[in-house]
């Protein structure tokens, strides 16, 4: 027999294959770390989302009751005066808060755009707000508001007796108390996106513009704000959502009251789920919302995905 037929394999032929095996494993390691994320995310956000889509279609109460009733739930809902008021409340709410927040927010952008001075200071001070949970804000809002503590105490300390400012108190002003607080936290974080828009436009086209002899009021109004359009729509979407899920605040600074004359559909579907012992109809109510969230976010998504395909 001829030794050399015994011989071992060359190492140089074991080495191609380990590397072949580490390359395998590093292609893999990816999927590896992300695996955990996408199964939460789809048992704890979509599955829990089919979960209450569910509900919303059985006669469901205090606990889950498998008993399929069809779209009885959506019509209960839709005759209860209760959820009435909730969304003629968010279309104030809303309305108000977003608009308000698009208008200051482009403002502040714009000033500090012009390179004053301390623009750090401001800037810092115009996000703060922004770091404070709702809770945090409702409840210093609340002491705020509250006609025996905070703004008309203070002034009538002052001298003036007639001043009265109880909107917290007041079932027809109350909602305009949450329009404040929203507007007061979100406003700098609007600005943030506008001061990022607007540091991004291209300077050639300002300096032109300039040595036609454009002012600076007609050059944000006709070049620079027409850039930022995709920055109107993110912050639109952004201060949508942030309305329509809008529960801590409400809980916070008003509870929903006086009576429930400031209730949130986010408010009434913890209160009906949770406290009154009607699951069914809060799973319901809680479809609603998310079907005015997918009504937002579709074709903000559809826009994104069309401008990425055309470029």
């Amino acid at each position: 027999m001829n030794p050399k037929s015994l011989s071992l394999p060359e190492t140089g032929t074991v080495r191609p294959v380990t590397l072949r095996l580490q390359d395998r494993l590093a292609a893999q390691l990816p999927k590896l770390v992300l695996a955990p994320t996408v199964i939460v995310t789809l048992v704890a956000v979509y599955g829990y989302m089919i979960w209450t889509g569910l509900l919303s279609l059985t006669s469901s109460r205090i606990l889950p009751v498998w008993k399929f009733i069809g779209t009885a739930q959506y019509s209960k809902l839709l005759e209860n005066d209760r959820w009435g008021v909730a969304v003629e409340n968010l279309i104030i709410f809303g309305g108000l808060f977003i608009l308000i927040c698009l208008v200051l927010g482009v403002l502040m952008a714009i000033l500090l755009d012009q390179k004053i001075r301390a623009e750090g200071v401001l800037r810092t001070i115009y996000l703060y707000p922004m770091a404070i949970s709702f809770i945090v804000t409702g409840t210093a809002w609340k002491w705020l508001l509250n006609p025996g503590l905070g703004l008309q105490k203070t002034i009538r300390d002052w001298g003036f007796e007639s001043f009265t400012f109880d909107w917290l108190v007041n079932p027809d002003m109350v909602i305009y108390c949450l329009v404040i607080a929203a507007v007061w936290q979100s406003s700098g974080f609007v600005m943030a996106l506008f001061l990022a828009g607007l540091r991004g436009v291209d300077q050639e086209m300002v300096k032109a513009a300039q040595l036609d002899g454009a002012s600076m009021p007609m050059i944000y109004r006709r070049i620079i704000l027409p850039c930022l359009k995709p920055v109107f729509f993110s912050a639109f979407v952004i201060l949508s959502h942030i309305a329509i899920k809008s529960f801590d605040l409400v809980a916070a600074l008003t509870g929903g009251g006086p009576g429930y004359s400031s209730d949130l559909p986010a408010t009434f579907m913890y209160q009906h789920a949770f406290t009154r012992g009607q699951m069914g109809l809060g799973a319901a109510s809680a479809m609603l919302m998310l079907g005015g969230v997918l009504a937002i976010l579709v074709p903000y998504l559809y826009s994104e995905l069309r401008s990425k395909k055309n470029g």
